[in-house]
């Protein structure tokens, strides 16, 4: 909105206020607002709606700096049935609100690119209202609005399941030290928005040091101007395995990490492009990350959302319950008032490593010192529940 001396009101104002984007094909209608507080001609009203994506950055002392435009639409709106002098230009007097009406139909799908705002450049759409007036400036209004180009993962290239192997070879100061290696699998690409990708994968450690394998969903920002290429990379989201020490593996089986709230990917851009990818890597300590990587891309519609699969998780824990209440289960068991020492086994007795991806994270173990808890009492009334044939476990 504009206000000035003579102008007291100068606003776009679309129909749908509380639509938060458009799609291609979709019409952007609304209408320019306009109040005087003294007599004002004007000679032409006109709107522009534009599209365009923008980078800018700088290498060293070069500055990098290119458009491509992607929608371009300009209209002289007509001004009938309103007062003019002899010039022709129409007459606006203080105490009315004038409104001047426009549309516009968006581009088919696929022709246009979703809107973007990144840390070196960006994708923005606009209506701007250009108000000329005789021998005076021209005034001028502009209002965003977002567009998102539907993206549908249900293709067969995106429903494949992916995978692949690495491993890596270790060294101490030239000296052979083992090797680590890992295989990973994701059942598809394409995800959207609250899904859990479900990772299977085997890690093997024959070095002497400890290891902790992690994923990660990345984002790869793309930026091309002037020749030039700048990479934007970027951590969203994360999850790690139990450490591994000497001669051991660890296995995951469906462990799943959430695609959190996040823009889909922007493919069809000249000079931005937004890419996802799932990185699968094991930290090693004084050593780089083994890493393998495995393509994501990130839709609009797809097989599910974060609702269904919370759902579907609630659904299977709820039946999982009815199934054990089902069994003939043995009478509770005596009271454990009587241990007045906590030594629960859930904490691990080798301490953890700290979550850091640097390399000064320790290598070696330090092992405490465990102290058993006494005997619980006796379970009698459990073996009568079983007709004397139930055999008791050692409980820690």
């Amino acid at each position: 909105m504009v206000a000035m001396k003579k102008v007291k009101t100068f606003q776009i104002v679309f129909n749908d206020p509380s639509k938060s984007f458009y799609c291609g094909g979709e019409e952007v209608c609304g209408r320019i607002e306009v109040e005087v507080n003294e007599v004002t001609r004007v000679s032409a009203v006109k709107v522009v709606v534009r599209g365009c994506a923008k980078v800018e950055y700088s290498k060293g002392k070069q500055r990098c700096r290119q458009e491509a435009e992607y929608l371009r639409h300009e209209e002289v709106l007509q001004l009938d049935g309103q007062p003019t002098d002899a010039n022709g230009s129409v007459v606006l007097r203080p105490g009315n609100k004038y409104e001047y009406s426009f549309g516009l139909e968006l581009p088919q799908q696929g022709k246009l690119v979703s809107s973007y705002k990144g840390k070196f450049g960006y994708v923005q759409y606009y209506v701007k209202a250009v108000m000329e007036r005789p021998q005076q400036p021209n005034m001028e209004c502009k209002k965003f609005f977002e567009v998102e180009e539907p993206l549908d993962v249900n293709t067969p290239d995106l429903l494949s399941p992916t995978g692949g192997m690495k491993e890596k070879k270790v060294t101490c100061m030239f000296i052979p030290d083992g090797q680590v290696s890992l295989n990973a699998k994701i059942d598809r690409c394409g995800y959207c928005e609250g899904e859990d990708i479900c990772i299977n994968a085997k890690f093997e450690n024959t070095c002497s040091r400890i290891v902790v394998p992690k994923a990660a969903i990345i984002a790869k920002h793309t930026y091309q101007a002037n020749g030039r290429t700048k990479v934007f990379r970027q951590k969203l989201s994360s999850v790690r395995g139990n450490h591994i020490i000497s001669g051991m593996g660890d296995a995951w089986q469906g462990k799943t990490i959430r695609v959190p709230k996040i823009k889909p990917s922007m493919l069809g851009c000249n000079i931005i492009r937004v890419e996802y990818a799932l990185m699968i890597y094991i930290h090693i300590p004084g050593s780089e990350k083994l890493i393998l990587e495995l393509p994501l891309v990130i839709g609009t519609a797809g097989l599910g959302s974060r609702t269904n699969s919370v759902s579907s998780t609630e659904g299977s824990v709820s039946n999982a319950s009815q199934s054990w209440v089902s069994l003939r289960m043995p009478s509770q068991p005596p009271s454990y008032c009587d241990i007045t020492r906590d030594c629960s086994l859930e904490q691990p007795l080798t301490p953890l490593l700290d979550d850091f991806d640097g390399d000064s994270s320790p290598i070696f173990m330090n092992v405490p010192a465990f102290t058993f808890p006494p005997s619980p009492p006796a379970y009698n009334e459990a073996e009568e529940e079983f007709n004397g044939n139930a055999r008791m476990l050692p409980v820690c």
